[in-house]
């Protein structure tokens, strides 16, 4: 499997999503984290979605407590704090683990699809992110160091194709 198409997850209020259905979009994946350094990101990638969603642009944030136990909430909790303190609007999805036996299918895919630096296939630290063209398939792996402004070129290179 070359893309992300076949997989499904669950978001924030547990409903199973089939990833299909961001078909044609270009995607960010993200995994997040409430208590984290990098938790402002939120903001910014919040103003990435409301300047692109109308273009077949969407992020897809998947808390993860893996890193500093920095997503100890519950997923109500966490759905209340994205909205209250950034406003968020894109889907997020319910907590999972991206590294480790444990680790969510779909991101066993990504960090095969598009490995780190060095090759690396472990994800570093909160709010890594992927990007996927509109086949679905990996385009390129951001660390959280990158911030999602950053991305804009390629986000927007990938709109036209």
């Amino acid at each position: 499997m070359n893309d992300i198409y076949s997989f499904s997850v669950r978001n924030i209020a547990g409903q199973l999503v089939p990833l299909e259905n961001y078909r044609d979009h270009v995607v960010l994946i993200v995994n997040t984290a409430s208590r984290c350094g990098f938790t402002p990101q939120y903001q910014a990638l919040e103003n990435l979605y409301q300047k692109f969603k109308d273009q077949g642009f969407v992020i897809l944030g998947f808390p993860c407590n893996q890193f500093g136990k920095q997503e100890p909430g519950d997923h109500q909790s966490i759905a209340e704090f994205c909205r209250i303190n950034y406003a968020v609007s894109f889907p997020m999805f319910e907590k999972i683990a991206v590294n480790g036996e444990n680790s969510h299918p779909l991101y066993q895919h990504l960090k095969v699809s598009a490995p780190g630096t060095f090759g690396t296939l472990a994800i570093k630290w909160n709010f890594s992110k992927f990007l996927i063209r509109r086949d679905g398939t990996s385009y390129k792996r951001y660390g959280p160091l990158i911030s999602p402004t950053a991305m804009i070129g390629d986000i927007e290179s990938l709109l036209k194709t």
